[in-house]
């Protein structure tokens, strides 16, 4: 666990034992201050989760994610994969922007690519470990030298279940956090920390008897409520498959070519959901609506540069060339469509040939 000081902050300082009380509301409020939409703080039992995430992979729900299972109980242990952790501040930031296109308009529109909106504009990551670094310094300002490790997505955390215990929402059906009061477009990150603060209450649920997102799903990747085949999942095939997508797939997947929504769009809890007031969340390249044909004609070198900072990066430029064959053959039958795919059918790389062959063949017949 990483201990925080340095020449303005010397570990020899000595400071009184905080109130932890107040430390508590401080940091709710320094995040606040920071640029986090909210913030909350749980301990570190996540028992029954822990089996959850068992049975989940023990049934291969996690296909090609071994990073899954490759930590054991490091995940659902929080103390055992940062000693000393007694604590964890969960923090959460909205990601859309104003003025982002309907995403109900781009799926309907074929010739259209459809993107996932959290991953429209800068990658978070780096974003909000820098805001959860300098809430370690405002908590050193009070406590002096304590031992903490930030993560975003980073590492072996089970974020979803950590954010419901402390408060901030519940897991949905579709396995996805909902916030009463913001919905479900939000990043999480989080803070472990050795210090004893006082615990928030956990979430209920109040999914009720919906099934909206269970219903939804264009490739019934949710199995049941909270039971989620990422092997299906339109994520985890435009985004972790390194492969060729099972054919039976490719015809579902429409127009999407970096993850999928449409689980989030039927929820009726999104209708609370905030706008971001972070810019740099903002659609880049216009591709909260961009055509498929334009995009599938850039070169690697303009892929690596229109997405640098950019969680669509992810990808590759192999797969973001399959993802949008795939959605090309799905696409209208139109002269402009065959003649994209056409101009990529000897391809170097043979993934991206085997579905542009596909989508070839869809549009020709």
């Amino acid at each position: 666990m990483q201990r925080i000081y340095n020449d303005r902050m010397s570990s020899t300082e000595t400071h009184a034992t905080p109130d932890y009380a107040t430390l508590a509301r401080d940091i709710k409020r320094w995040a606040i201050e920071l640029g986090f939409a909210d913030a909350a703080i749980s301990g570190t039992d996540l028992g029954e989760d822990e089996q959850h995430l068992q049975r989940w992979l023990d049934g291969g729900h996690h296909g090609e994610m071994e990073y899954m299972a490759r930590h054991g109980s490091k995940r659902t242990r929080p103390a055992e994969l940062e000693p000393g952790t007694q604590r964890v501040i969960s923090v959460r930031i909205d990601y859309i922007p104003p003025g982002t296109a309907n995403a109900w308009d781009v799926l309907g529109d074929a010739e259209a690519g459809y993107v996932s909106r959290y991953a429209l504009g800068r990658d978070y990551h780096k974003l909000m470990r820098g805001r959860l670094q300098k809430l370690a310094e405002r908590i050193h300002g009070v406590v002096g030298d304590f031992g903490y490790r930030a993560y975003v997505d980073s590492a072996p955390v089970l974020e979803k279940a950590l954010a419901r215990n402390a408060g901030l929402g519940w897991i949905g059906k579709h396995t996805v956090l909902i916030n009463r009061h913001a919905g479900s477009y939000f990043f999480l990150g989080e803070l472990y920390t050795d210090l004893p603060l006082p615990l928030d209450e956990p979430a209920s649920a109040h999914c009720g008897t919906c099934t909206r997102c269970i219903e939804v799903c264009p490739t019934q990747a949710i199995l049941g409520p909270y039971r989620l085949d990422a092997k299906r999942c339109i994520s985890y095939l435009t985004i972790e498959l390194k492969g060729s997508i099972p054919e039976e797939l490719r015809t579902p997947m429409g127009n999407r070519i970096f993850g999928c929504d449409d689980c989030q769009l039927v929820c009726p809890w999104n209708k609370f959901a905030q706008v971001a007031t972070e810019p740099d969340f903002a659609p880049r390249h216009s591709l909260d609506g961009a055509k498929l044909v334009e995009l599938f004609a850039w070169s690697e070198d303009e892929f690596l540069k229109r997405t640098e900072g950019m969680a669509i990066r992810r990808t590759g430029y192999e797969g973001w060339l399959r993802n949008i064959a795939v959605a090309l053959g799905n696409a209208p039958k139109s002269a402009a469509a065959i003649e994209a795919l056409e101009s990529r059918a000897d391809h170097p790389s043979a993934i991206v040939r085997e579905h542009v062959a596909w989508a070839l063949a869809k549009q020709r017949h």
